[in-house]
């Protein structure tokens, strides 16, 4: 029986050992290290200690040591970035600038400092985001267990980070952190997808915000909201095309529980989205969109709208 064990381990070994045409189809072209999802990981946790540190790390109340706190975490962060950033580059398939590993790593040096020169921003974002969930939740005693407990400042931050490192055309990186997030809080948000100051998302589990999506500033969602897409465009050759496909949400619109957004459609300012209903087309400001009894439609085309 051992015999026939070390056989079996050693037959499928080999066989494993090889490369497929499938995997040599998905791997990238170049033979460079990938990007570590433990790096990426410790990346998230260097800039929540940036950005929270009374909350993340050991509380300083001294400036001098708090200013070598945040020091020491920015230090190991800027080298991080560097090194998975250059390592992430070879799925860039169109930036010829760094067809060398020398190249790659002058080009992570330079998207890795931008990053860092845009921490005071993030930062600000972050804050408003605190501040719109102590606002909109009555539940929340204090801007402490918004900060340690609630979902959508764990979500926030991973947009928040991805979104600038998506902005800084970082390939790969951005999904990896975006979802992180989503594992842990059930909230998926696209990096690509743009959203305003003083953002809430109260409970939060089930939300979904696609690439094209644009928030404005004071809006709030419920769990179960999607802002998604109604439909796909492709061109001649059958390939889908990556064009503007989510909703527009202006500022102070609240969307309840479970509601749809589907399609490039505009919800207006002031507006009002109840919950457990189907939005596909544009929404007017001040409106008050609700359905009070069940609505007997046909679906057409095939596509469930």
């Amino acid at each position: 029986m051992e015999q026939n064990t070390n056989d079996i381990l050693l037959k499928n070994v080999a066989l494993l050992s090889k490369l497929t045409e499938q995997e040599v189809k998905m791997m990238p072209a170049t033979e460079a290290p990938l990007p570590s999802v433990e790096k990426v990981v410790r990346i998230v946790t260097l800039v929540k200690n940036i950005i929270f540190p009374d909350y993340m790390g050991k509380r300083q109340a001294d400036e001098t040591k708090r200013s070598y706190h945040i020091g020491e975490c920015m230090l190991e962060l800027h080298r991080l970035l560097v090194k998975q950033i250059a390592h992430g580059l070879q799925f860039c398939e169109d930036c010829e600038e760094i067809s060398t590993k020398e190249k790659a790593y002058e080009e992570a040096q330079r998207k890795a400092t931008l990053f860092i020169d845009a921490l005071p921003e993030i930062k600000r974002l972050l804050y408003t985001d605190v501040q719109a969930m102590f606002d909109n939740d009555p539940a929340a005693p204090n801007y402490g267990e918004v900060i340690f407990c609630y979902p959508v400042v764990n979500a926030m931050t991973h947009y928040r980070i991805a979104h600038k490192l998506h902005e800084l055309q970082v390939p790969v990186i951005p999904r990896i952190i975006t979802e992180q997030a989503h594992s842990k809080t059930g909230i998926d948000i696209h990096p690509g997808a743009t959203i305003g100051e003083y953002f809430a998302i109260d409970h939060g589990t089930g939300v979904v915000i696609g690439e094209t999506c644009i928030i404005g500033n004071h809006v709030t969602l419920y769990q179960g909201v999607t802002l998604g897409a109604k439909s796909f465009k492709y061109d001649e050759n059958g390939n889908m095309l990556n064009v503007p496909r989510h909703p527009i949400i202006e500022d102070h619109v609240t969307v309840y529980s479970n509601a749809s957004i589907l399609g490039r459609i505009t919800i207006g300012h002031h507006s009002v989205i109840g919950g457990n209903i189907w939005v596909t087309n544009d929404v007017p400001p001040y409106s008050r969109i609700q359905q009070s009894k069940a609505v007997d439609a046909s679906f057409n085309g095939g596509l469930g709208i």
